[in-house]
């Protein structure tokens, strides 16, 4: 291993960039795949800018050690309440954003909440709060509506901002994605409450112990997660004009993935939002890249499987190698930093 080479492969990005790598390399091998097709496709963009917007606040959770589950319901609560308040009753559309976004502040704190004044783990806190807003939505939009589906005709600055189609193909929230990636990570990597989220996921009570708001930052999490869900279902909503009970639940299994594949850890306290951004490219890609190779379809779940696999066996190699640096470079007898103090780049 090169000196040149060995500060990347310690990054928590590294595996996802790696995965990334492979899977183009397969396809264009394998699968006959036209570069120049693949990566002027609007499709896995798409794909991908609605799903990281998603996995990055999901990705902080998990590095906090938290897990969000339902975001599968907040992606059509958020679609249907703006498309009820703005379409069916034709409210302002600014009270129909408001509302959807309110949703999301109001089931996030209430995951949040549960989360840490109970010591019920999150994945069951919010597997029940998936299950009662998927009912909740199917519920309300019968009582109010009358039906399943709700037309939504946004004003012209409204889809711009939020529902537009750039060259006639790519969706506008792949600006918001962008946008909320570069201010996430600058939040995560150069700012205490990065540090704080890391802490948090290295070891609850010594965070605590050094002063870190524990309860507070985990509910602001929550609440961020079940905001962002919400807001990929306002958008939807104004893109397609119309609003569906049914969907979000596909998003449960692909941001696991992509935030996993990403590099970051189930048990907390590692990962990066570089790392979160690529693994989301990564999946969009074999999930929609498929399409542009001679491969079968029917292939495209063992491919994501086995990328998943591979992904995670990397990332904790890769892990390891960052681990095993530390403490060779750490001078003898000097103490740790406080764990409140230390950065989150690095494990």
């Amino acid at each position: 291993m090169t000196n040149g080479l060995a500060p990347f492969l310690r990054r928590p990005e590294a595996a996802a960039i790696l995965s990334l790598i492979g899977i183009v390399a397969f396809y264009v091998a394998i699968g006959g795949v036209d570069l120049a097709k693949l990566f002027g496709a609007a499709s896995w963009v798409n794909f991908a800018a609605n799903l990281g917007i998603v996995a990055i606040p999901v990705g902080l959770l998990m590095i906090s050690g938290e897990l969000d589950i339902s975001i599968g319901a907040m992606i059509p609560a958020g679609s249907m309440t703006v498309a009820i308040l703005s379409g069916h009753y034709e409210l302002p559309i600014v009270v129909g954003m408001a509302g959807a976004l309110a949703l999301g502040v109001i089931v996030g704190a209430v995951n949040g909440i549960l989360t840490v004044r109970t010591t019920v783990p999150s994945l069951i806190i919010t597997l029940g709060t998936l299950v009662a807003m998927q009912g909740v939505v199917l519920a309300g939009a019968k009582l109010l509506t009358g039906g399943a589906s709700v037309p939504l005709n946004a004003p012209d600055w409204a889809k711009f901002a939020f529902g537009q189609l750039v060259g006639g193909s790519y969706q506008v929230i792949i600006f918001w994605w962008l946008l909320f990636a570069v201010i996430v990570g600058f939040v995560l990597h150069l700012t205490r409450y990065g540090n704080w989220i890391f802490a948090i996921g290295g070891h609850k009570e010594s965070a605590r112990n050094a002063g870190v708001p524990v309860r507070d930052m985990t509910i602001a999490l929550f609440i961020l997660s079940a905001c962002s869900a919400s807001f990929v279902g306002m958008c939807g909503a104004m893109q397609f004009n119309s609003a569906q009970v049914s969907g979000g639940m596909g998003y449960i299994f692909n941001t696991i993935v992509s935030v996993v594949v990403g590099g970051v850890l189930l048990t907390g306290g590692y990962g990066s939002v570089a790392g979160i951004f690529f693994g989301t490219v990564t999946f969009a890609i074999v999930n929609q890249g498929i399409y542009f190779t001679d491969i079968d379809r029917n292939w495209s779940n063992l491919i994501i499987g086995v990328t998943l696999l591979l992904a995670v066996a990397m990332n904790e190699g890769l892990r390891k190698l960052a681990l095993s640096h530390r403490r060779s470079v750490r001078p003898a007898g000097k103490a740790r930093r406080p764990v409140a103090d230390t950065k989150g780049a690095t494990p």
